[in-house]
């Protein structure tokens, strides 16, 4: 019942699909372990994809892929408004650009903009500071900019 909406989720940390179906395996067996532990508290499904996060991150650290980033000072934070943009993007091709970002990158931007974690808690499970977290994901919605930019072959600030 949940498994696609699980994958989709595994599918934003993982390189690619056989390491997103690998994920989900994972998160699979630890909440079947750990279904006992459920406290009928919030939604099931929300307490899965915690579970879900949860291995991917372990999973990203003990691969020691997660590299650490934390001199922005060659980008400036960008404010641009494009969601009206993001809103006509098929949601497989923002999926993939999301897909083609660095490990950093695509771990803060998951859990900050998608998953709705702060920045606070993220620093705590990634084990960096908050102002790595932040610089991280500004230069993810930087990069994302840039190539939703390139997708529509127009310049974001011409269009707001």
């Amino acid at each position: 019942m949940y498994a696609d909406r699980l994958y989709g989720i595994s599918l934003r940390y993982a390189n690619d699909e056989d390491e997103a179906k690998d994920i989900l395996q994972e998160g699979f067996i630890k909440i079947f372990e750990k279904l006992k532990q459920y406290s009928n508290k919030g939604s099931l499904e929300g307490w899965m994809r915690k579970i879900i996060v949860n291995t991917a991150l372990e999973r990203i650290r003990r691969e020691n892929r997660f590299m650490l980033v934390e001199d922005d000072s060659f980008m400036e934070y960008d404010r641009y408004r494009y969601e009206h943009i993001l809103e006509e993007l098929a949601e497989k091709d923002l999926l993939d650009m999301i897909q083609e970002l660095s490990p950093q990158y695509r771990m803060v931007f998951n859990l900050y903009a998608i998953e709705g974690y702060s920045h606070k808690e993220i620093s705590q499970m990634l084990n960096i500071s908050e102002g790595t977290s932040k610089s991280n994901l500004s230069r993810a919605r930087h990069l994302l900019k840039y190539k939703i930019e390139r997708y529509y072959n127009i310049k974001i600030s011409q269009v707001i």
